[in-house]
């Protein structure tokens, strides 16, 4: 006899019920503890290396790591390395965040890097993948297997692995993010009646915008490709002070406007003001912050995750959708 098999998104909800304790797990990763210097102290520039999911929660970390450690902080495209001849990376490290560590194109960049002059740290999920065996560094996410296609716990995991990572190179901050992740362990879904509100929008939905600022960048990249593979729901994040050039023509025809508020220092005029921009137009426009305080701004966008993913996981269901395995994609992606 055939095991049953699971329903629609099984998975991702499952995965979703774990996400918590993999962030304050990996979050908890004391990387000071008997250890040589860490390979990204002393360095002038930090570049982070990754695709997708993992590209997001990148751009969550490199607005902590900014204004924490007060170095640069951008995304190097791979293929720098992987297709190209590399650049110089004297007084420089990398950061590549891969849940598989399995991606030719993500190795071949640890090793050019290295080749390069630079170091290298790595948060995955995989122990003993091939980006561990290459970098200098690994901070294990441990969010155990993940089945769903679309990226959940292994997200807000290498959220919490950077932070951990940012912990041991900034002291002063080790005492906040501590809290933070205290905090953190109390997040969950959204109210009920948000819960609802959000589902119905994006169900009416057609073109949605995701706006955020600073790590609330990084959050919105993340929810908007989430739309896009679960939902195929057409979706794109914008920073909240970007959205009001160009792109808000758009508010012309029926929008969608999901606006991420993260509290992080400086980005309240932003957040409003886009709102106020979106609201005087046709868009319907709806603000989402944590429900919990005392988080960190980057804990604050990995909270979002939390609270938004549900919501989408029903909206694919709705959709008549599996959110587990979409159509066009599967779990590692062969890049070059």
């Amino acid at each position: 006899m055939n095991p049953r098999p699971h329903s629609a998104g099984h998975f991702m909800a499952a995965e979703l019920a774990e996400s918590v304790d993999v962030f304050c797990r990996a979050a908890a990763v004391d990387l000071r503890t008997g250890r040589a210097p860490l390979p990204l102290n002393d360095v002038d520039a930090l570049y982070t290396i990754a695709r997708g999911s993992s590209d997001a929660a990148a751009n969550i970390l490199s607005y902590e790591f900014m204004r924490e450690l007060g170095i640069p902080v951008t995304s190097l495209p791979p293929s720098v390395f992987s297709v190209g001849g590399g650049v110089a990376m004297r007084r420089a490290a990398g950061l590549v965040i891969s849940q598989s560590g399995a991606s030719e194109d993500l190795v071949r960049t640890v090793t050019g890097i290295r080749t390069a002059g630079g170091r290298v740290a790595a948060i995955t999920n995989v122990p003993g993948s091939p980006v561990e065996a290459a970098a200098d560094l690994t901070v294990p996410i441990s969010a155990g297997p993940e089945q769903a296609v679309p990226a959940t716990k292994t997200v807000i995991g290498s959220v919490a692995a950077g932070l951990a990572l940012l912990a041991a190179l900034a002291p002063d901050y080790a005492t906040r993010h501590a809290t933070s992740t205290k905090a953190f362990a109390n997040v969950g879904g959204l109210p009920p009646e948000k819960h609802a509100q959000l589902r119905a929008a994006l169900l009416r939905a057609r073109h949605v915008y995701v706006v955020g600022r600073d790590t609330g960048f990084g959050a919105a990249h993340e929810v908007a490709l989430k739309i896009k593979e679960t939902c195929a729901i057409h979706a794109e994040a914008y920073s909240a002070s970007e959205v009001l050039h160009g792109p808000l023509q758009l508010a012309t025809n029926p929008l969608t406007v999901l606006v991420l508020d993260t509290g992080a220092p400086g980005t309240a005029e932003s957040i409003e003001n886009a709102i106020s921009r979106f609201s005087a137009t046709s868009a319907t426009v709806h603000r989402i912050a944590p429900t919990i305080a005392g988080l960190t701004p980057a804990a604050a966008a990995a909270a979002l995750l939390r609270q938004l993913y549900p919501v989408i996981l029903d909206v694919a269901l709705a959709l008549g959708l599996d959110p587990d395995a979409p159509e066009t994609l599967s779990k590692v992606t062969v890049t070059r």
